[in-house]
């Protein structure tokens, strides 16, 4: 059943990711990786849902995303960009099939990351982030969301690639078979995929390459 709850804060995470805390509605239960359908409750966008991962964990305060803006859209991100704490949105029914099931790679791109900052949060909670790894794609520096904490916690086995530009200390390109196969080791047991379709695909043609069963590629099933 959709609830109405205020949003208690609007911040940029980079030039174009909106973090958002919202009130959390008293039933709301939801586990990391999973996500939700939101829209704003404001005349002419209350059926405008989007589906957004949780960046909070079931047992804070309040409910969290980090939320990708397209303003040349016109749509319900853009809408986002003008809102402030006071104003509401409507939350409705929880989904997703991105869980935790062992150690191994999580292989994100852009926004795809937000399933796993909350996956991320709830090992280093439970002193359990051990081999994990993060390969992080996006365009440029300015994209990488929440950059510093995701090093804080993962250090080395924080590995960024970035396509548009060439950094000291970054991967450039795009996330290849023989990149994946570099940070693969004894400790890697599954594969967490999150990210734009198109990179989707070229990841999972990659470690069907590297010969990965299915069974251990954790990915969101539409």
């Amino acid at each position: 059943m959709a609830q109405i709850v205020k949003i208690i804060s609007i911040e940029h995470l980079t030039h174009d990711v909106l973090k958002v805390v919202a009130e959390k509605p008293a039933e709301l239960t939801y586990q990391p990786g999973q996500a939700v359908d939101v829209s704003i409750n404001k005349p002419g966008w209350e059926q405008e849902l989007r589906a957004f991962t949780f960046t909070s964990l079931r047992h804070d305060e309040h409910i969290e995303f980090a939320i990708k803006t397209y303003p040349a859209h016109n749509g319900v991100t853009n809408q986002l960009l003008s809102l402030a704490g006071g104003d509401e949105l409507i939350i409705g029914g929880v989904f997703g099939d991105i869980a935790y099931k062992g150690e191994g790679i999580f292989i994100a791109g852009g926004a795809g990351i937000t399933p796993f900052i909350a996956i991320l949060k709830q090992l280093e909670k439970e002193n359990k982030i051990g081999n994990n790894k993060l390969l992080f794609a996006n365009k440029t520096k300015a994209d990488i969301i929440l950059e510093d904490a995701l090093h804080k916690l993962l250090d080395g086995n924080f590995i960024n690639v970035l396509s548009d530009e060439k950094q000291a200390g970054y991967e450039q390109g795009f996330i290849t078979a023989e990149l994946i196969k570099k940070h693969t080791n004894k400790h890697t047991k599954y594969f967490y995929l999150c990210g734009p379709p198109p990179m989707m695909q070229a990841v999972e043609k990659h470690l069907a390459t590297l010969g990965v069963p299915e069974e251990r590629i954790v990915k969101e099933a539409f």
